[in-house]
């Protein structure tokens, strides 16, 4: 891949994850099955303007597997979330938002280890600013996301950087 086609995958990547965050949370919201939630975005957000605002294009086959793949394997999701919160968090307390956030970041990082731990936690901090402007719910995915992956991808995080992540 030359360095040209870079810049593009990792924009319609970044956009695959919010969208895929903003999904997860519509879903949660007002219980919408992830087959209409996904046709829905392909027509009508990504690449379209809709009320004066326009939608970057995403990587739909990204956007599809995370939303797939948090609904298929969202028990152990779920499950390994909960064990990496501060003691006395619940996953059902947390904001929505940040729970889509979480359940999105622990999926990639469980499922998908073609995407690198830096890759993965730098945008998911990325995407909570994204949605919290200031406050602490980035820290929380930084946290949450780098225990995960401690555990989840022990040997790439020993890997060149003294077992440290961005």
């Amino acid at each position: 891949m030359s360095e040209l086609e870079t810049p593009p995958l990792v924009v319609t990547r970044y956009t695959a994850r919010l969208a895929a965050v903003q999904a997860l949370y519509q879903m949660d919201l007002v219980q919408t099955g992830v087959k209409t939630v996904i046709g829905e975005f392909a027509e009508h957000r990504f690449g379209h303007e809709v009320d004066g605002q326009h939608y970057s294009e995403a990587d739909q086959a990204f956007f599809e597997d995370l939303l797939n793949g948090v609904v298929r394997e969202q028990v152990g999701v779920d499950e390994t979330v909960t064990a990496h919160l501060a003691e006395g968090w619940k996953l059902s307390r947390l904001d929505s938002i940040l729970r889509a956030v979480l359940r999105a970041g622990v999926y990639e990082l469980m499922h998908r280890p073609d995407v690198p731990v830096k890759v993965v936690i730098n945008e998911y901090l990325d995407v909570a600013n994204a949605f919290f402007d200031g406050g602490d719910e980035p820290s929380v995915v930084n946290g949450v996301l780098d225990k995960v992956a401690r555990h989840a991808r022990a040997r790439e995080m020993g890997k060149g950087d003294g077992g440290k992540s961005a």
